[in-house]
């Protein structure tokens, strides 16, 4: 008993699944982290004309309105020019961050729609277990985790920044134009470098945190004994084993079409396939169906060469009587042997 109730077991797809439903996914924040910046990186540096361009434009604008007197109109009019350049400015920006925010959640768990994780659970609430969580292990080790993460990535940074700090006394001989472009390439590089380091950090945290989610579904014996007594007796679970199943012997049934000797119909509504080997007793039903099914066996034989015969009254007592894989009864061997010779003289065996 002590042995089932030790959570052992790695979860089921079922438990996984259910998780997911709940919105408990694997999800490292460092991850969506790096992904956003890279991308807020790479669009400041794509849309920084676009945005200097509107940045130069509300300049001018307020420029240009030196010396006019103020009054609630104008008043009115300079705050809607601010906020459409505003807007302009930031909107690209903002929705291309965005975009990556969704693009890195999905990269790391797929896409999931669920409102399980905002409904409101009162047992939330409850402040003794808000105390445990707050001051939990779990809670200790990702503080040590932001702090280390933290003071080694500005460690690495100021020791750039520094080095770039040095050739200041060589940059202020430099133009203006000059002093700008190194500026842009110091800047480019410090990104650069911080986005490794935060990646190289995302790269650990996405080990981490998917070690610790499949931890944390870990099921007992006992657990994974009750689930699948749960399934077996779920209908709708019993229902899609069956119809797998069926799925899986039609195709099998249908494999060995091209196969048999002859299909003999009814001629619309059923069709059975017969194979006869002269190692076995009798012939053997290899295929059969009626409606559609019966449409798609004879579609096969005709694909096949294989003889299509009517028989309307062989073709229901083989339907009804004899199931796939199965030889035919003794009362059906003058039929099948009439019907075998027929086709055996056709293809002049």
């Amino acid at each position: 008993m002590a042995d089932d109730a030790e959570k052992t077991e790695e979860p089921t797809a079922k438990k996984i699944e259910d998780a997911r439903k709940e919105g408990n996914v694997p999800k490292s924040q460092d991850a969506s982290g790096v992904i956003t910046l890279f991308v807020a990186v790479l669009a400041v540096l794509m849309l920084f004309p676009y945005m200097a361009s509107h940045i130069l434009i509300l300049f001018k604008y307020y420029f240009s309105l030196v010396g006019t007197p103020l009054d609630k109109l104008f008043m009115l009019d300079i705050a809607i020019v601010t906020i459409r350049e505003f807007l302009l400015i930031v909107m690209p920006l903002a929705i291309s961050v965005a975009a990556a925010g969704v693009v890195a959640a999905i990269a790391q768990f797929g896409f999931l729609f669920t409102l399980d994780a905002i409904q409101p659970k009162f047992s939330k609430l409850d402040p003794i277990k808000g105390m445990k969580n707050l001051f939990s292990m779990k809670k200790l080790i990702e503080g040590i985790k932001v702090t280390f993460k933290s003071f080694t990535t500005l460690g690495i940074g100021f020791i750039f920044f520094f080095y770039f700090i040095l050739e200041l006394p060589t940059v202020a001989l430099f133009s203006l134009a000059q002093q700008l472009s190194w500026l842009v390439d110091k800047a480019i590089i410090l990104a650069v470098v911080m986005i490794f380091i935060i990646f190289i950090f995302a790269i650990i945290d996405i080990i981490i945190v998917r070690k610790q989610y499949f931890d944390g579904l870990k099921m007992s014996k006992q657990e994974i004994k009750d689930e699948m007594k749960n399934m077996e007796g779920d209908p709708l679970i019993k229902g899609k084993i069956r119809q797998i199943q069926m799925e899986a012997s039609r195709k099998r049934m249908m494999a060995e079409v091209p196969n048999a000797d002859v299909v003999i119909t009814n001629p619309t509504h059923y069709a059975v396939a017969l194979k006869y080997e002269e190692t076995k007793r009798a012939p053997v039903v290899v295929a059969k169906g009626m409606d559609n099914i019966a449409q798609q066996i004879k579609k096969i034989a005709r694909e096949n060469n294989v003889h299509i015969l009517q028989n309307p009254p062989l073709a229901r007592s083989l339907y009804s009587e004899v199931e796939v894989d199965k030889p035919i009864p003794e009362e059906l061997f003058a039929a099948v042997a009439e019907v075998l010779a027929y086709v055996y003289k056709m293809n002049k065996k």
